[in-house]
C-alpha cells in the first residue's frame, strides 16, 4: 500500500493523544491516586494563592521580557531559527514513517485493545490496588518504576500504552527501508527523541507522582516548578543542580598549583608535587575545549589529577579561554599550534627532551593530528607517550552526533552564531539531547512537575558549565573530520604548510575508551588503531565518556578489559579480552612507568612558584572562570 505523503509529526502526537485521552475518559472516576487527599474546601484559599502566585510570575516574567531585546531563546526559537527548522525536519522524518498506513493503524489499535484488557484483567472489577501490591505489567521501564504508576488502572494503562506505541514505532523507524543510511540514522535518533518526549511521565495530568504531590501541596509545587521554570528561560539552560553549592578552588578544582604561562587561546597549570621525587618525564594533559578542564579535578576524591600527582608525576594542563569576538578567527590549527606550545614550554621549563601527553575527547583527536604534525617535521621524540581518553579520529561510526551535521543543521549552527563565536548553551542542548531521558526529561519532572530543590552534584554542576565555541572552526570541525572524514585521509588535511598523514605517528599511544560512550562510541575510538604505525594498548572501560574516564581507584566501581593478543577489530577485542573490576587508572600509571621509571628530586622548576619563577596566579586560574 503507498503510504500517505501528506502525514506529518502531528500523527505521531495524535497516536499518542487519542490513546491517553480514551484511557482517561474510560477512567476519569478513579484518576486520584491511592493514598491521595482530595482538596478539602477549606483548602480553596491556598490553592487560590498558588494560583494568583503562578499568574503573577508568568505576567511579570513576560513584561521582564519586554523591550529586552532579543534572548538567547527568542534567537533560537524565532521564525528562522532552530525551532522553525527543527518542525521542519520533524515533519520530514514523521513523513517517512507508514504511520498513516491503515493497517499500521490497525494494527496498533488491535494490539492496543489487546493489552487494554490483559491489563484490566488483572485489577478485577474494583479497578483499585492496596499500596505496595501493584500487579506486574507486561512492559518494564525505569521511568515508570514507581508502585504508583500501577497502583490504578489509569496510569498502568496510560504508561503500558505509551510504551506500546514508542515502542512500535521506534521499530518503523528501525525497520525503514529506500533511504540513505546516513537518513536511516536520523530518522532513527529522532524518533527516540520524540518518542522520549511524548512520554506521560512528562506531563502533570498523566503522571501520578505530580497529581499527588499537587493534591498534598495545594498548587506549591507547581508554583516551585515554575520559578525554576522561568530561571532557566531567563538564562537560556536547563539546571541541573544547586547553582550556589559549587565555588572553583573552593569545592572544586582545589588541586594546588600555579599558571606557569599563558596566551590569548590558553593557559598552562602546573600542580605542586605531593612526593619527595618525581618520575623525570612529566605529564601534560589537553582537554577539550568545548568543556572546563576540572572534570579531571573536581574533588580530591575523584580528582584524575591529584592521583597522577601523587604517583609521583610532574603534572601540567591547559585550561582553554572560552570563545569570545576576539577569537573569531580561530582555527583547527590554533590549537594544533597551542599544543605543540604547550609540549615545548613544559621542555624548556623542566629541562627534558620530552613529555607524556594525555587528549581527551575533541583535544585528543587534536593530540593525534599534533604527533602527525611533529612527526612529519622530524620532532616525534618530544612525546615520549601519548594517552587518548574517548578520542576519535576515524569518524565514520562516530555515532549520534553525526545526525547533526547535514547542510540544514549547519546553516542552524551559522544562525545562531554571535561575533564569531557559537555560545556553548547551544552545544550543551545537543548533548543533553543525546541522552533526553536522562539529562532533559527527568530533571523537567524533577525541576518543573515536582519542584524538588536542586541537588547539589558536582558533575552535574560542571556539566552546566558551559564553553563559547570559536565558531569558524566548529564549522570545520563538522564539515572537515565528522561529516567528510578528512583526518585519516592521508595529506588530505594541511597544518602551517605540513600535511596531516596519522600513518606516521610512531609513538607508543594508551587508547581508553568508554563501553557505552554515547559521545565517542568505543568502535569509533578503536579505529585509532588502525590508522597509527607504532605500538599501542587498548582498554575498554565500563561506563561512559565521562564516568569511565573519572573513575578513581577509591571508588571500586566498574571495571576495564584488555587484550594481549592482535585483534584486528573491536569484535575480537571483546571475544578474547579480560575483565578486571575497578579502575584502569593503575594499569596506566604501570604502562607509564614502563616507559621510563626515572625520578628526579621535586624541587626548582619542579615546584611551581618558588624564588624567580615568574608565574600568572593560583590554580585554576582566570580562563576557566570566566564566563
Amino acid at each position: 500500500m503507498v503510504q500517505d505523503k501528506t502525514t506529518d509529526a502531528a500523527v505521531i502526537e495524535d497516536l499518542f493523544r487519542q490513546q491517553g485521552e480514551a484511557v482517561q475518559a474510560l477512567f476519569a472516576p478513579f484518576l486520584p491516586t491511592a493514598g491521595a487527599r482530595v482538596p478539602d474546601p477549606m483548602d480553596l484559599q491556598h490553592w487560590a494563592m498558588s494560583a494568583a502566585k503562578l499568574q503573577k510570575m508568568w505576567l511579570d516574567f513576560g513584561a521582564e521580557q519586554v523591550g529586552q531585546g532579543e534572548s538567547l531563546l527568542a534567537r533560537a526559537g524565532g521564525t528562522d531559527g532552530w525551532q522553525a527548522k527543527w518542525n521542519k525536519w520533524l515533519a520530514e522524518i514523521a513523513g517517512a514513517l507508514p504511520l498513516a498506513n491503515p493497517d499500521t493503524q490497525a494494527k496498533l489499535v488491535e494490539d492496543s485493545i489487546a493489552l487494554w484488557n490483559a491489563i484490566l484483567e488483572q485489577y478485577g472489577s474494583g479497578f483499585t490496588t492496596r499500596k505496595g501490591e501493584a500487579p506486574e505489567l507486561p512492559r518494564k521501564d525505569r521511568r515508570f518504576g514507581d508502585p504508583r504508576w500501577r497502583e490504578q488502572p489509569v496510569f498502568a494503562l496510560i504508561h503500558q500504552t505509551y510504551l506500546l506505541l514508542a515502542e512500535r514505532i521506534n521499530a518503523l523507524a528501525n525497520d525503514l527501508s529506500g533511504v540513505s543510511p546516513e537518513r536511516h540514522e536520523q530518522i532513527r535518533f529522532l524518533t527516540r527523541v520524540v518518542t522520549d518526549a511524548l512520554s506521560p511521565a512528562n506531563f502533570p495530568l498523566t503522571n501520578p507522582m505530580v497529581i499527588e504531590r499537587t493534591l498534598e501541596t495545594q498548587g506549591e509545587n507547581l508554583v516551585k516548578g515554575v520559578e525554576h521554570l522561568l530561571t532557566d528561560l531567563r538564562k537560556g539552560q536547563l539546571t541541573h543542580t544547586d547553582p550556589d553549592a559549587f565555588e572553583l578552588g573552593r569545592n572544586l578544582a582545589t588541586t594546588p598549583g600555579k599558571v606557569v604561562h599563558e596566551t590569548p587561546l590558553f593557559q598552562l597549570i602546573q600542580y605542586s608535587p605531593t612526593t619527595e621525587n618525581v618520575l623525570a618525564v612529566p605529564l601534560v594533559i589537553f582537554p577539550p575545549w568545548i568543556n572546563r578542564f576540572y572534570i579531571l579535578d573536581l574533588n580530591p576524591q575523584k580528582s584524575f589529577i591529584r592521583w597522577a600527582v601523587e604517583q609521583g608525576l610532574s603534572v601540567f594542563i591547559v585550561s582553554w579561554k572560552s570563545a569570545d569576538a576576539a577569537m573569531a578567527e580561530v582555527l583547527w590549527g590554533d590549537y594544533i599550534r597551542a599544543q605543540v606550545e604547550a609540549i615545548d614550554v613544559v621542555r624548556a621549563r623542566l629541562k627534558v627532551p620530552a613529555v607524556h601527553a594525555i587528549g581527551y575527547c575533541v583535544a585528543g583527536t587534536t593530540l593525534a593530528a599534533t604527533l602527525a604534525f611533529l612527526a612529519r617535521r622530524g620532532e616525534a621524540d618530544k612525546v615520549a607517550s601519548a594517552t587518548f581518553f574517548t578520542a576519535q579520529v576515524d569518524f565514520e561510526k562516530a555515532g549520534d552526533l553525526k545526525n547533526f551535521i547535514d547542510d540544514q543543521q549547519l546553516q542552524l549552527l551559522e544562525s545562531l552564531a554571535t561575533d564569531g563565536f557559537l555560545d556553548g548553551r547551544y552545544m550543551a542542548a545537543t548533548f543533553n539531547m543525546l541522552r533526553g531521558r536522562d539529562l532533559i526529561w527527568s530533571y523537567v519532572v524533577n525541576n518543573y512537575l515536582l519542584g524538588e530543590e536542586y541537588p547539589a552534584f558536582d558533575l552535574l554542576h560542571w556539566n552546566g558549565d558551559t564553553t563559547n565555541l570559536p565558531f569558524k572552526w566548529q564549522k570545520a570541525y563538522l564539515t572537515e573530520l565528522y561529516r567528510d572524514n578528512r583526518l585519516v585521509v592521508p595529506d588530505s588535511l594541511v597544518i602551517d604548510g605540513t600535511p596531516i598523514d596519522l600513518h606516521r605517528i610512531a609513538t607508543p599511544l594508551y587508547i581508553q575508551a568508554g563501553r557505552e560512550d554515547h559521545i565517542a562510541p568505543a568502535e569509533s575510538v578503536w579505529k585509532l588503531t588502525r590508522h597509527v604505525s607504532g605500538p599501542w594498548k587498548f582498554v575498554l572501560a565500563g561506563s561512559g565518556h565521562i564516568a569511565g574516564v573519572v573513575n578513581p581507584p577509591s571508588s571500586g566501581k566498574y571495571q576495564y578489559w584488555l587484550n594481549d593478543d592482535a585483534p584486528a577489530t573491536l569484535e575480537e577485542f571483546v571475544a578474547g579480552a579480560r575483565e578486571t573490576r575497578g579502575s584502569w587508572w593503575p594499569d596506566w600509571i604501570s604502562w607509564i612507568v614502563a616507559h621510563d621509571d626515572t625520578r628526579v628530586p621535586a624541587k626548582g622548576r619542579r615546584v611551581p612558584g618558588g624564588r624567580g619563577d615568574k608565574v600568572f596566579g593560583d590554580a585554576p586560574g582566570s580562563y576557566v572562570k570566566a564566563r
